[in-house]
């Protein structure tokens, strides 16, 4: 595991599930949703369990304090792979430390790895940080509305 002041970033498997449900559940939390770690659990279990999602967790002095998590999407016309980077959780605790720069950037290398053509994510009008993150991360606005907007950015092939 990471050492002490250290930052790792790791693929999350089903050994993972306890500290990564409770993640999961501040994550919802976040998003006005009621606290349920059973919940939280069972659908991160299906997930990683049916290989129907990738999570990454980030540890912080080898306490688990972020994920994000990626979801597949096809284009059968373009016929190809990519990746919707669903979910992005910091515990507040964590923030402001480069975590979230640090699981953005694992998430684009493993991408790169499928040869999936973009990446796709949604954030809220109103949160800010989230947006600069993006842009800074190289995220483009696609469309926005009047509740969310939708970022995309195009995955360089690794050769």
């Amino acid at each position: 595991m990471a050492a002490a002041n250290k930052l790792e970033v790791k693929k999350a498997r089903l050994e993972n599930i306890d500290e990564l449900a409770l993640l999961f559940d501040a994550y919802r939390v976040f998003y006005q949703k009621d606290s349920d770690l059973a919940l939280a659990k069972s659908f991160l279990t299906e997930r990683l369990a049916n290989s129907e999602s990738i999570v990454f967790i980030a540890y912080f002095e080898n306490k688990a304090v972020a994920f994000t998590q990626l979801y597949p999407k096809y284009s059968s016309a373009r016929a190809v792979k990519n990746w919707i980077l669903n979910d992005l959780y910091v515990d507040e605790n964590y923030r402001k430390l480069g975590i979230a720069s640090q699981l953005i950037q694992q998430a684009m290398e493993f991408v790169e790895s499928t040869n999936a053509s973009f990446v796709q994510l949604e954030t809220a009008v109103d949160n800010y940080n989230a947006q600069k993150l993006y842009k800074k991360m190289g995220f483009e606005i696609q469309s926005p509305d009047s509740e969310f907007l939708l970022y995309r950015k195009a995955v360089q092939q690794i050769s």
